[in-house]
């Protein structure tokens, strides 16, 4: 699990806060990009904690 705010200090160093939804609007980029249809998302947002990425194993 990759926390959003991890994601924001890897990308955007500089900035000293994360007070936006930059990696949130991205990372449905990206969903868009590697999705495919009728398939379970590759990335899952794991509420309060962040990003997974990987298949889903039942």
């Amino acid at each position: 699990v990759v926390s959003r705010t991890d994601i924001w200090n890897h990308l955007y160093d500089w900035l000293s806060t994360a007070t936006s939804n930059v990696v949130d609007v991205y990372v449905g980029y990206l969903r868009r990009k590697i999705d495919r249809p009728g398939q379970p998302s590759l990335i899952r947002t794991i509420r309060g904690r962040g990003y997974s990425m990987g298949e889903e194993t039942c």
